[in-house]
Order: C-alpha cells, then structure tokens, then sequence
C-alpha cells in the first residue's frame, strides 16, 4: 500500500464575531505615479556664483551656498554675522568665509581660472553682498 498525505487542515476556529473584526484598512486616495513640486517663487534680486572643478560658491536671495568636492552646505541671511572674502595668497582663488551667528567659520576656496577671472569675481561679489548685507 501507498501511503497517502494527510487531509489539509480544517477551517480552524472560523472568522471573529462581528464586534470583534477588524475595521477595513483605510487608504489613501491613489496619487499619480510622479507628483510634481509646488512651483517656487522666483527669488528677487542679483546673484553671485563662482564655480571651479570641484567647489562653488552661491550668493543670492536666499543666502550664501558652499559646495566642495560634493559636499554642500547653505546658510540662511538670518543665520548670518557676516561673509569676508579675499584673494588666495598666490592669487589664484577666491576665499569666502561665512561667520556664524553662533561664532562658528565656514570657508570655501574657488580657483579662478582664467586668473583674470577674480578680477571679475571681486566687483561682482561686493555689490551683490550690498544688496543683500548693505551693513556688513
């Protein structure tokens, strides 16, 4: 003789009683497959923006923006003591330096090439920090 399996199990103990079930899972109305971002208002007023291979540096409406070599850092006017910005010491780059309101510093360093370049970045820089910082 062969053996047979075993009959599968039985029902078990059957559904709960009704004050007992489970409410049904509420979802959320289906979305698109893509959403959309809410448009941005358009930010008014100039902007500066020094860029090399690997760092930049972004004044605008907003505030002054620190990339280097993929690391980005953003610091909000309010946040802001002050920004100094100067010639490397063999003039090649623009320094930035943000002070924050909490003391902390904060530098990026841009080469400028050409090198004539940061001749064009120092008028640039200055005027859109007075917009922005007219105090300092």
């Amino acid at each position: 003789m062969t053996e047979q399996p075993p009959p599968p199990p039985g029902p078990g103990f059957g559904p709960p009683p009704p004050q007992y079930a489970p409410a049904p899972p509420q979802y959320a109305p289906a979305q698109p497959p893509y959403a959309q971002a809410p448009p941005q208002p358009a930010a008014d007023g100039p902007d500066f923006l020094a860029v090399d291979k690997r760092n930049a540096v972004v004044v605008d409406a907003s505030g002054v923006a620190f990339e280097s070599s993929g690391l980005s850092i953003e610091f909000r006017w309010p946040e802001i003591r002050s920004v100094h910005y100067r010639a490397s010491t063999n003039g090649k780059a623009l320094m930035v330096a943000v002070v924050h309101m909490d003391g902390r510093f904060f530098e990026c360093v841009v080469e400028a090439k050409p090198r004539s370049r940061l001749q064009e970045w120092f008028p640039q820089l200055a005027w859109v920090l007075g917009h922005y910082r007219p105090t300092g």
